[in-house]
């Protein structure tokens, strides 16, 4: 397939190819007849919002502004943003429609489209992030912790881009209040830059400091903190096949593995088996090293964040310093390593655990790896 920046609209002219674009991407032709709620999107389908995001978008002079590869993430970033919205398309039995979940889903999905593509992970995870998050800044000033959240969102999405690509939806639709949400846009902004995270994410003392934050209630980013560790635990994370067990071998051969691969073999279970049984077995190993102050790598694909969340919490409740080391090859190199592993996982089950891909972040853990092929 096509890299799709290639088709970003180019000065002079900044046209957008529709012509190409429709003809080289199925999932923007799927978008076509997807019905949106007709109070906020009176212009029609999710396939004319998306279209008139992007011409707003090469209209607009903060993102003219960019430099070319900004302009290209920015551009992806608005075709993909409402791609989850045939997924989460939702009639009541009053005919209301609605898509919740939307951006969340979306930003899966447009990292499996991404991924497929070979677009390099920093630019994909970029893309990403803007879809996971191109709501907030339409309602930040509504909710109740408008500094907590711009920072938080801070940690994956550049609020400056986030910033342009919610001005672009704003404007490319049909909707009885632009003006408030190009102000609402403008107060996510003046959010950000107050707390310096504009354009980066937002700088903590420590990471403990940053852990503690999200991971604990009504506590403010520069309160004091301890670095008292009980142990450090290492939480694996990548799909089948991306060379786990090979980056354990190379850096940590001599810590206690808890393997998930190991148990369900010991447990003669399958990997599209309900994994219960093995999960428990696994945490019951955990709490021994953890009361036992022994450091220990997690080895599993981790690939959700509640089921990251999950051994993380049990590791925070006994006082370790969490790492989170993610791995990734190409998706071509991928699958041929999984064909050569003893113990081979269905391309199936692969597909299924792509549909809950979401990327470790510095939300999560105190320290977060990404080891890339």
């Amino acid at each position: 397939m096509i890299n799709p920046f290639p088709f970003c609209p180019r000065p002079p002219n900044w046209q957008v190819d529709w012509e190409a674009l429709d003809r080289t991407y199925p999932w923007i032709q799927n978008l076509r007849g997807c019905a949106q709620d007709p109070l906020r999107h009176a212009e029609g389908d999710v396939w004319t919002h998306v279209r008139m995001v992007c011409e707003a978008m090469a209209t607009m002079e903060s993102w003219r502004a960019l430099t070319e590869p900004e302009r290209q993430v920015l551009f992806t970033a608005a075709l993909l943003h409402d791609v989850a919205k045939p997924a989460c398309l939702r009639v009541d039995a009053d005919g209301k429609v609605s898509a919740r979940g939307h951006s969340w889903r979306g930003a899966i999905m447009a990292r499996r489209i991404l991924w497929r593509l070979n677009v390099p992970f920093a630019e994909r995870e970029q893309i990403a992030a803007l879809v996971r998050h191109h709501l907030v800044p339409l309602y930040l000033v509504e909710r109740d912790d408008p500094k907590r959240i711009a920072i938080e969102v801070s940690q994956t999405a550049r609020c400056d881009y986030l910033a342009i690509l919610s001005e672009a939806d704003a404007r490319g639709r049909i909707c009885p209040d632009p003006q408030k949400l190009l102000a609402n846009i403008e107060g996510f902004a003046d959010t950000a830059r107050t707390h310096g995270c504009i354009d980066r994410p937002f700088a903590f003392p420590s990471d403990q400091s940053r852990f503690l934050y999200f991971h604990t209630s009504n506590r403010q980013p520069d309160s004091p903190t301890v670095d008292d560790y009980t142990c450090e635990v290492v939480l694996m994370c990548g799909l089948p096949g991306a060379g786990k067990d090979f980056w354990i071998e190379q850096h940590l051969r001599e810590w206690p593995i808890i393997s998930l691969d190991e148990l369900r073999l010991e447990m003669g279970l399958a990997p599209n088996e309900p994994q219960g049984a093995v999960l428990t077995r696994a945490r019951e190993i955990a709490r021994e090293f953890l009361r036992g102050r022994r450091s220990f790598v997690w080895n599993a694909a981790n690939l959700s964040r509640q089921a990251r969340q999950e051994c993380i919490r049990l590791y925070a409740e006994h006082g370790a310093r969490v790492r989170i080391v993610y791995r990734e090859v190409p998706p071509d190199r991928l699958f041929a390593q999984n064909r050569q592993r003893r113990r081979r996982v269905p391309v199936s089950v692969i597909e299924r655990m792509l549909d809950r891909w979401e990327m470790p972040d510095r939300t999560e853990a105190h320290f977060v790896e990404h080891v890339l092929d």
